[in-house]
């Protein structure tokens, strides 16, 4: 049921004031192989080091101090946006709204039944898994751009534009010779296998920010 039970970054997290729902989820959770930790505040939980540890936090919207919901919509706001199951033995449909638009993955009331809040947490953690898969790419595509040298980044540029061999010799004021040169290079050194997987790095180098949007 849950493909990441096994690895550590398959961590739930559980903040709550009440030490028994606290107890008996952390129980639920690791009933099922999940690693979990338990909190009684938004603040303990921050003391105890950083947010990206948690692969899905379960948070009771109700919390003394700092509530969930305010939490959650401060993550949403960062790049740390963490999945979230929100519960609350009293929810009404304004609370509700504003954890989805915040990016809450579910919100349940108490008690919560296990199999929704389970299957919630699954999702949760099917999400997180997407998340952090993404950021890793997106690292590894940044660190092959950064050995491209600035003739290769712009051939590489011309290149998933669409310009042919000639038209980009033209642009950069080089042969043809070279820009089949360059091209290579930037074939390998992006590890690209085929022009269409080179066009579809661009394109996620250009959404993150690394290369201006064509």
């Amino acid at each position: 049921m849950f493909p990441n039970a096994k690895d550590s970054e398959a961590l739930v997290v559980v903040i709550d004031d009440d030490e028994s729902v606290r107890e008996a989820l952390r129980a639920l959770f690791q009933s099922v192989g999940l690693a979990t930790e338990i909190h009684g505040s938004v603040q303990s939980f921050l003391d105890a080091g950083p947010v990206e540890r948690a692969g899905c936090i379960v948070l009771d919207i109700r919390l003394p101090g700092r509530s969930g919901l305010e939490f959650q919509e401060a993550l949403a706001r960062t790049d740390m946006a963490q999945s979230v199951v929100l519960i609350s033995a009293h929810v009404d449909v304004q609370m509700a709204v504003r954890a989805m638009k915040a990016g809450a993955v579910d919100v349940l009331s108490k008690p919560v039944r296990e199999q929704d809040l389970l299957e919630a947490v699954n999702r949760a953690l099917a999400n997180d898994q997407a998340r952090r898969s993404e950021a890793k790419l997106n690292q590894a595509l940044h660190a092959r751009y950064a050995t491209l040298s600035e003739r290769e980044r712009q051939v590489f540029g011309l290149v998933a534009a669409g310009l042919l061999n000639k038209q980009i010799a033209e642009r950069a004021a080089i042969t043809e010779a070279t820009v089949k040169l360059h091209r290579s290079q930037v074939m390998k050194k992006m590890e690209a296998e085929s022009l269409p997987e080179l066009v579809r790095m661009a394109d996620r180098l250009a959404k993150s920010g690394v290369i201006p949007q064509s």
